[in-house]
């Protein structure tokens, strides 16, 4: 009996796929596909919303275009500049802006009808912001977030989604001038 072994490829290839992953100079993943109003990918071939991108705008830029959004019916593509937001914040701010992307998450699940999604991401977003001086760096109005979000949680929590409208899903990340 022969005791070597067998050096055939594996049963799984390591090759990519014909389709490979997006990825930025540096080699990490990115998704380049086209999104619908929710955030939900598309084929590629499709059109739909363009994506925010991944660098991160000036703070101010990044509310007043996170609001836009949010006013838009877009709370994924407000999260994906939020995101680029924390991911760039000094760690004096990572918890305001990962709070307000997971706020948006949250308002995303709530469109597309995942109570119990939207109800984790709202007060997990609402935790984050939890210390934070009000009103908030750059004028984000720490109170009325964690209010809106708690209230919104409730209702979802105790009703579903069902009955909500678009209007509901908006909440206002600065206080008002």
């Amino acid at each position: 009996m022969n005791s070597a072994v067998s050096r055939e490829p594996d049963a799984v290839s390591r090759e990519p796929d014909a389709v490979s992953r997006d990825r930025d100079a540096a080699g990490r993943a990115r998704n380049a596909r086209p999104r619908d109003e929710l955030g939900r990918p598309l084929p590629r071939t499709a059109s739909g919303l363009p994506g925010a991108g991944d660098e991160a705008l000036p703070p101010a830029q990044a509310l007043a275009t996170a609001q836009r959004l949010l006013a838009e019916g877009h709370p994924f593509h407000a999260h994906e500049v939020l995101e680029a937001s924390w991911k760039a914040a000094p760690a004096a701010e990572r918890d305001l802006w990962q709070g307000l992307a997971q706020m948006a998450v949250g308002l995303t699940h709530a469109l597309r009808g995942n109570s119990r999604g939207a109800v984790s991401l709202l007060r997990r977003g609402s935790d984050r912001l939890e210390g934070y001086p009000a009103p908030g760096p750059y004028g984000v109005d720490i109170e009325g977030l964690r209010r809106s979000c708690a209230e919104l949680a409730a209702r979802i929590e105790e009703s579903g989604t069902a009955a909500l409208r678009p209007a509901d899903t908006v909440i206002r990340l600065q206080v008002s001038e």
